[in-house]
């Protein structure tokens, strides 16, 4: 009987110990996203550099960011970072088109050169398991957040955890955004 309470208590307190540490284990490298084009990308090629995740639309009041974030990338991209861009319409329908759409708009208008997703969900029950994980602490392991619109920006360090969640009005310019980046 003692024997079988402390197997008990030695059992619950693993599973207690694995609960609350199992976020460690978890980083953005394990997802794998279709790109605008229809291809994998494979976020465990993005280790050992930082992400700044940003979901997108071509008819937004805050779609002008583009610019600032194909600067930031140009900029920064031979410093180990990247953008990844997540085009989605979950805000007052502001991305309609298709994925060739979105494509030729963000290529015509604003020169897009990093990578840029499909268009997919970013918030709700359906939204794509890189936005499950960003916005729950439980998974990232750092906050919970809701996308609460349009180029809301995540930065992700080089291991792959959460570091902040950004303001979709903070511009991509930002000096937090860029100290991060240069720190």
């Amino acid at each position: 009987m003692k024997t079988d309470k402390i197997i008990l208590a030695l059992l619950f307190g693993a599973s207690t110990i694995y609960a609350q540490t199992d976020h460690l284990k978890m980083s953005i490298h394990q997802f794998v996203a279709t790109d605008i084009d229809g291809n994998l990308f494979n976020f465990s090629n993005l280790k050992g550099k930082k992400v700044l995740v940003v979901n997108t639309a071509s008819k937004c009041g805050l779609t002008a960011q583009y610019k600032k974030l194909q600067g930031l990338y140009e900029k920064y991209k031979n410093e180990n970072f990247v953008i990844v861009a997540f085009p989605s319409n979950n805000f007052l329908w502001q991305e309609p088109g298709t994925n060739k759409d979105i494509k030729e708009f963000c290529e015509k208008n604003y020169g897009v050169s990093f990578p840029v997703m499909e268009k997919t969900t970013v918030k709700g029950n359906s939204k794509h398991p890189v936005y499950d994980f960003l916005t729950d602490a439980n998974k990232n392991g750092v906050k919970s957040s809701n996308v609460t619109w349009n180029f809301q920006k995540y930065l992700i360090d080089e291991d792959g955890k959460l570091v902040d969640v950004i303001s979709p009005r903070t511009q991509p310019d930002d000096p937090r955004i860029i100290n991060w980046i240069k720190s």
